[in-house]
């Protein structure tokens, strides 16, 4: 029997419970591993081939090569895991954060600076404030084309 989780009703939220661990172990293995260079230099010169070393499945592997980190979240990647992923490309926390809001770098250090997001209208998945999963993504990044 699943436990009962209200806090599925957050909008925007995934939260990393032990379900979303179980889900996610190998994917966060995987990002674990690039702590070290060595491991680095193998996913930097065959992705592929590195992901396909763990028992990940294709669906996370995919996330993983399209640094989709939203999906990654979705399955089972815990955020300072992923982490690992962004820093092996050279990005901030900061750039990451804001390629999964959307927003350019520079459109979340200010959204931050001023505060964050309002939490009017996004406390559960029936308001209707800018959490919403109508209102995503936000930002210019969000607007511009991919090639």
């Amino acid at each position: 029997m699943a436990l009962e989780k209200p806090y599925q009703d957050v909008p925007g939220t995934t939260i990393f419970d032990a379900e979303q661990s179980r889900k996610g172990y190998w994917l966060n293995q995987f990002c674990m591993s690039l702590m070290k260079a060595d491991n680095r230099e193998k996913f930097k010169a065959d992705e592929r081939a590195c992901l396909d070393a763990w028992a990940m499945t294709e669906e996370q592997k995919q996330a993983v090569l399209a640094r989709d980190l939203n999906e990654c979240i979705r399955l089972g990647g815990n955020i300072y895991f992923l982490a690992k992923i962004g820093s092996t490309d050279g990005k901030s926390f900061q750039q990451m954060a804001g390629s999964m809001t959307g927003m350019t770098e520079a459109e979340y250090r200010d959204m931050m600076i001023q505060g964050g997001r309002s939490i009017e209208g996004n406390r559960f998945i029936g308001e209707d404030g800018d959490a919403q999963a109508h209102r995503q993504p936000q930002g210019a990044a969000g607007k511009m084309k991919k090639a």
